[in-house]
């Protein structure tokens, strides 16, 4: 059983700085094609930004420029780092995985695999 576990969310000022991690377990995820989506109150949940197996990323719009996602495939991991944060980003943010295919759609429903999600507040 694939296991997601999100971390690093937080609150933080405008303009700030945060580092979220997502370990996958339960299987390798080399193969597979990891993302980040969030969701903010009263909105449909977006993909952020992707990462297939393969190297290639994607990112909204709305976050291209500012926020980077990478992934440690030694670890497990997906991180995504998040600079020059607005009021606007503020939501809960998943880790998610798709562990069929090893490229990226940004679709939900895409995507098998999902983590309880943290919450970032940022404040102006």
């Amino acid at each position: 059983q694939v296991q997601l576990v999100e971390s690093g969310g937080g609150s933080v000022q405008a303009g700030g700085s945060l580092r979220l991690s997502c370990v996958v377990s339960g299987y390798t995820s080399r193969g597979f094609c990891l993302a980040w989506f969030r969701r903010a109150p009263a909105q449909e949940r977006e993909a952020i930004a992707t990462r297939g197996s393969d190297g290639r990323t994607t990112y909204a719009d709305s976050v291209k420029g500012r926020f980077t996602i990478s992934r440690d495939n030694a670890k497990n991991t997906l991180y995504l780092e998040m600079n020059s944060l607005k009021s606007e980003d503020t939501a809960m943010y998943y880790c998610a995985a798709n562990s069929v295919s090893p490229t990226c759609l940004s679709y939900y429903g895409y995507y098998n695999y999902w983590g309880q999600g943290t919450q970032v507040t940022v404040s102006s």
